[in-house]
């Protein structure tokens, strides 16, 4: 059986106009995609707020002072989940996307990233078909503008697997 094409999405919040807005996109792709996610995830150290952050600002500063209280387990890389059923905790998690180190949103089934988020100034969207189709329509039922070159981007097949890897 054949894999869905993926389309890459370069989600950088200083490609966006306003940072909040990159944000609501991240929302709205955390909604649409709710049924096939997997872990929602990042790393919780060394949390620090997008420059280009202005609505929110004083709640997400006071939310990263509570996770930085938090105690730490042994883990050598620390992670913390988030519930993606619970709206507080997908509002949280999209302020702290950007905010942390390492930012991840996998998928249910085949393992594979959805999103990830280094910081502010590198995020990616690595959308399948069917979810992308999924998600632009609601990007577009909500009025949110839909940035060009995502909607010019070339779906492309995922290599089989005995390809993938090294080179």
């Amino acid at each position: 059986m054949s894999e869905e094409a993926v389309t890459t999405l370069r989600g950088e919040l200083d490609r966006f106009g306003r940072a909040e807005e990159g944000f609501a996109l991240l929302e709205v792709f955390l909604e649409v995609a709710r049924p096939r996610l997997g872990p929602v995830v990042l790393d919780p150290i060394g949390l620090q707020l997008p420059d280009g952050m202005t609505d929110d600002r004083a709640v997400v500063q006071e939310l990263i002072e509570e996770l930085e209280q938090q105690p730490r387990g042994a883990a050598r890389v620390p992670e913390r989940g988030f519930d993606m059923d619970d709206e507080q905790a997908r509002w949280d998690y999209v302020r702290l996307a950007y905010s942390s180190s390492q930012a991840t949103v996998w998928s249910r089934r085949q393992r594979t990233t959805y999103f990830e988020a280094s910081g502010p100034h590198k995020a990616t969207y690595w959308l399948p078909d069917s979810l992308k189709a999924d998600y632009f329509e609601a990007l577009s039922s909500r009025g949110w503008s839909i940035p060009p070159d995502w909607l010019t981007a070339v779906a492309k097949r995922p290599k089989p697997w005995w390809k993938r890897g090294g080179g």
